[in-house]
C-alpha cells in the first residue's frame, strides 16, 4: 500500500518566517533538507497598507506580481535577487518596501516546480478576440487548482478549482462567491496535458489579445503532500474535521457561496493549536492574531476548524488547499505525530 508519494515534504514545500535588515539578505530555509524555490510569495505580518507580492523563476526574479491587486506586473531589482539551493536572498528594498524592511518580521510561502510534487509554472500569450485556446503544461497530471493572471495589463487574479468544476471561477484579489457569469474555462476540464482558456468577449482575464503576456501557477494534488478540496461549515465552534492525509503546514480556505476572505494559516506563525494567525489574501491588512472565532487545529492526518465564524465556518461551502509538514503515514509505514 503506498502511504504518501513524498516522504518529506520539505523538498518541495517551505514556509518561512523572517526579520528584513534593509540591506543584502540571504533567507535559509529551516528544514532539514535543502530547496531551492521556484515561487516565491512574500508578505509583511505587521504593517497594513502593505500588498503581498509573487516571484518566480519563471518570470524572472525581478519580475513581481501583488495578488491582492490587479496590477499589471512591476519588476524590481533589489527586492528578490536570488533563488539559493536552500532559500532566497534579498536585496535592499529601497524600491517598494515590501520584501526586506529593518526590524519588519515576514512571512514567505515558497515551493518547487515539479511533477512529483504536483507544481507548474507556465507562461503564455493570449490569443483574444472570442478565441480559445488549449495552454501546455508539465503537470504530468490533471489541474486541480489554476491560478492565472495577466503580466501586461490590470486584470484579476482567476482562479479554477477542481471542487467547483469547468463552469465556475473567481478572483483572488476580491472576497466574491464563485461565479458563473463568465466563461473562462469554455466549460472544458483540464486534463494531463493542457488547461483550456477563453476570451468570451467580454471579460479576458485568462485570454487576452495577442499582445498580452500571462503566467499560470497549476497545482494538483499528492497523496500525503498536497490536498485541494472542499469541506462544509456548521456554523458551530465544534467545527468540521477535514482529512487531508497529512499534518498541514499550510491550509488556505474561501467559502464559494458568499462574500469572504480568502485566509492563509500555517505552521510557522502559529507553532501550536489553536492556529489562530491568519492572513487574508486578497488584503493588504496586517496579520490578525488570536481570534477566538477564525481558528483551527492542525493534526497528523488533517485540520479541525475551531471557530464559528463565517470566514471558516458558516453554514455554506469552503475550498481549500493545503500542503503538508509531514505525511500521515510515510513510505515505512511509520505514522506521524499529532503537534
Amino acid at each position: 500500500m503506498a502511504f504518501t508519494d513524498i516522504d518529506n515534504p520539505e523538498l518541495y514545500f517551505q514556509c518561512k518566517i523572517y526579520t528584513g535588515n534593509g540591506s543584502t539578505n540571504a533567507i535559509t530555509f529551516d528544514g532539514s533538507e535543502n530547496m531551492q524555490p521556484d515561487f516565491v510569495w512574500v508578505r509583511d505580518r505587521s504593517r497594513s497598507g502593505y500588498n503581498h507580492v509573487l516571484n518566480d523563476s519563471v518570470r524572472g526574479v525581478t519580475k513581481y506580481l501583488r495578488p491582492n491587486l490587479t496590477n499589471d506586473e512591476d519588476t524590481y531589482t533589489d527586492a528578490i535577487t536570488a533563488f539559493d539551493s536552500n532559500g532566497f536572498t534579498l536585496g535592499a528594498d529601497s524600491s517598494n518596501g515590501e520584501h526586506n524592511v529593518n526590524s519588519q518580521s515576514y512571512v514567505a510561502w515558497c515551493w518547487k516546480e515539479s511533477p512529483t510534487a504536483g507544481f507548474d509554472i507556465v507562461a503564455y500569450t493570449g490569443t483574444g478576440n472570442n478565441a480559445t485556446a488549449n495552454i501546455s503544461h508539465s503537470l504530468s497530471a490533471v489541474p486541480e487548482f489554476m491560478w492565472i493572471k495577466c503580466r501586461t495589463s490590470n486584470k484579476n487574479n482567476t482562479n479554477y478549482h477542481v471542487s467547483l468544476g469547468n463552469t465556475k471561477s473567481f478572483y483572488i484579489d476580491e472576497t466574491n462567491a464563485s461565479s458563473t457569469s463568465y466563461d473562462y474555462w469554455a466549460d472544458t476540464t483540464p486534463t494531463s496535458s493542457v488547461f483550456t482558456v477563453k476570451d468570451d468577449g467580454s471579460y479576458d482575464e485568462v485570454n487576452a489579445a495577442s499582445d498580452q503576456t500571462f503566467i499560470a501557477w497549476l497545482w494538483s494534488g499528492k497523496q500525503g503532500f498536497s490536498k485541494l478540496g472542499k469541506y462544509e461549515g456548521n456554523g458551530n465552534s465544534d467545527g468540521p474535521f477535514v482529512y487531508t492525509g497529512f499534518r498541514p503546514a499550510f491550509v488556505m480556505t474561501k467559502s464559494i457561496d458568499t462574500t469572504s476572505n480568502w485566509n492563509i494559516f500555517d505552521n510557522k506563525r502559529s507553532t501550536f493549536n489553536d492556529v489562530d494567525d491568519y492572513i487574508k489574501a486578497n488584503a493588504n491588512a496586517a496579520e490578525d492574531t488570536g481570534s477566538s472565532d477564525i481558528q483551527m487545529d492542525f493534526l497528523s492526518n488533517g485540520f479541525k476548524i475551531r471557530g464559528n465564524n463565517d470566514e471558516v465556518n458558516g453554514s455554506e461551502t469552503f475550498i481549500y488547499m493545503a500542503f503538508a509538514e509531514s505525511p500521515f503515514v510515510n513510505s515505512n509505514g511509520v505514522p506521524t505525530n499529532a503537534r
